[in-house]
C-alpha cells in the first residue's frame, strides 16, 4: 500500500488546528478579494450550497462537482459574498493534482493544511489517496472534485468526465448529496497580472 503524502498535516488536530486556521484565513481573504473586489461575481442558487454546507443531516456527506477553467477555481469560486470561506471547519476537502500542488515539502504542507487530497493523474480510481477521499465522505465531510481531470477552457460542452468521482459515489457507505456547479469567468484571472482587470464570474449551482 502506497504511503499517503503528509497526511498528518491534513489532520485538524495538527498543532491544535492553528496552522490550518491561518491558511484558511489567508487563502479565504485572497478568494474574497478576487471574487468581490477585483471582479463582478454573480452566483445563482447560492442558498442551496450554503444550506447543504451548514445544515445537511448529520453523517451525510456532500459531494460538489464542477467544471475546471483555471488553477484559481479553487479557492476563488468559494469567495462569493455570504460564504464562510475563512472557516476551516466548514471548508471543503478537494482533490488536487499531485504534480502541481505537491511538488515539494513546503507546497505539500500548505496544501495539506488547506484540506487538499493529492491525486496522481493516470494512477486509477483505486490509488491510495482516492481511498483517503472516500474516508472523508465516510466521515460525512464535504468533498469537491473536478471530474474533467484537467483545466479546460473550451467554449463548448464539458469534456468526457473521469470515472473517479462516480466511483466515490458508488463506494461511499452513505450515499452523498451531489451538487453540480457550473462556473465561467475565472479563466480571466489565470495570471497575477490579470488580477488588475475586471472579469465577470458567473456561477450556477
Amino acid at each position: 500500500m502506497a504511503k499517503r503524502k503528509m497526511e498528518w498535516a491534513a489532520s485538524g488536530t495538527h498543532l491544535r488546528g492553528m496552522p490550518r486556521r491561518v491558511v484558511f484565513m489567508a487563502v479565504g481573504a485572497f478568494a474574497k478579494a478576487v471574487a468581490n473586489l477585483l471582479n463582478t461575481t454573480t452566483v445563482h442558487n447560492a442558498d442551496t450550497l450554503l444550506r447543504l454546507v451548514r445544515h445537511r443531516p448529520p453523517g451525510v456527506p456532500l459531494l460538489t462537482v464542477s467544471n475546471h477553467m483555471s488553477t484559481l477555481d479553487d479557492p476563488v469560486m468559494w469567495g462569493f459574498k455570504g460564504f464562510p470561506t475563512m472557516d476551516a471547519r466548514m471548508a471543503r476537502w478537494v482533490l488536487a493534482a499531485e504534480d502541481i500542488c505537491f511538488k515539494n515539502a513546503v507546497l505539500s504542507y500548505i496544501f495539506r493544511l488547506g484540506k487538499c487530497v493529492p491525486i496522481t493523474r493516470g494512477a486509477g480510481i483505486y490509488q491510495e489517496h482516492m481511498n483517503e477521499a472516500l474516508e472523508r465522505l465516510s466521515d460525512g465531510e464535504w468533498l469537491h472534485t473536478f471530474p474533467e481531470g484537467k483545466v479546460s477552457q473550451e467554449d463548448g460542452p464539458i469534456r468526457r468526465l473521469k470515472w473517479g468521482t462516480a466511483s466515490l459515489i458508488n463506494r461511499a457507505p452513505v450515499t452523498p448529496i451531489v451538487l453540480p456547479i457550473v462556473h465561467h469567468g475565472l479563466q480571466e484571472d489565470m495570471g497575477m497580472l490579470d488580477l488588475l482587470f475586471s472579469a465577470d464570474i458567473r456561477s450556477s449551482l
